[in-house]
């Protein structure tokens, strides 16, 4: 009997270690998480100053997530004790819910997106390519992965005509849409192809002012539109306001820049449901 109390003694004493092991080693994992999530949404703000919403989010939960694991011993105790107590008990729910329905509407919003950014045009239809920032007369990093993928389709259907859209910012030398289509007719496209739309200031305007040079123009009406991956749900809803037939034509996003304006989007898309 003493040598079996014996054996489930250091059998308890080997399973609290391994436990108390397994629970380090998770609390490890949370902070390089936290770190790397830090760095990955301070490099748009290293390369090109780009400061918004989407990496304040990041940086914000990604830091919170390195301190929860560097000070877990402290955050343990505290909701410990604040779980003793109803309305303690009150507040630990209530944040965990809003944690769980923010991951569940960023998953259904994801999910919407990459639905849209696979939705195919059709085959004889007009490419609209949305604006971006221009950097002096140079496309920025976003506005070029655009540009390839219009450059792409285009030499893919070579019937295929296509309107660049953008104005011009105050931080910019020339509009948009001139320096996409100097980009394009630069790298070979038959400028016979491609009409110039340079007033618009936001995605609406950017389509709405398209699809009047297209029926100007007498161009094929359903449109392919040609912007970053995840911003082809937004745009595609603006489409479907304006009664346009649509498809997709995504363009990848940088790895560095990705993170940052995926969860722009996020709001973005979250603001056009509510309001």
């Amino acid at each position: 009997m003493k040598i079996k109390k014996a054996n489930v003694i250091l059998d308890d004493k080997k399973y609290r270690i391994n436990h108390h092991a397994n629970k380090e080693v998770s609390y490890m994992f949370l902070i390089i998480i936290g770190i790397i999530g830090v760095v990955w949404f301070l490099q748009p703000v290293f390369r090109h100053f780009i400061w918004n919403i989407g990496n304040i989010t990041g940086l914000v939960l990604f830091g919170l997530m390195a301190l929860a694991g560097i000070f877990r011993k402290p955050i343990r105790k505290l909701a410990a004790k604040l779980w003793q107590k109803v309305p303690g008990k009150i507040l630990v729910v209530a944040v965990c819910a809003v944690i769980l329905c923010g991951a569940v509407l960023a998953a259904v919003e994801t999910a919407c997106m990459a639905v849209a950014a696979a939705k195919k045009p059709a085959e004889d239809a007009t490419l609209v390519v949305l604006g971006c920032k221009v950097n002096g007369e140079s496309p920025s990093r976003m506005l070029h992965e655009r540009l390839e993928a219009a450059y792409t389709y285009l030499t893919e259907h070579p019937d295929a005509v296509c309107v660049v859209s953008g104005g011009q910012g105050t931080d910019e030398k020339i509009s948009e849409a001139k320096c996409m289509y100097r980009y394009l007719t630069e790298k070979g496209i038959d400028p016979s192809r491609l009409y110039k739309e340079d007033r618009s200031v936001s995605t609406r305007e950017n389509l709405a002012f398209s699809e009047k040079i297209i029926k100007e123009k007498g161009l094929p009406s359903s449109v392919a539109i040609v912007t970053n991956e995840f911003h082809e749900y937004r745009a595609g809803e603006v489409a479907k306001a304006l009664e346009m037939d649509y498809g997709a034509v995504p363009a990848g996003t940088a790895l560095y820049l990705l993170p940052t304006f995926y969860v722009r989007e996020l709001y973005g898309i979250l603001y056009e449901w509510v309001f």
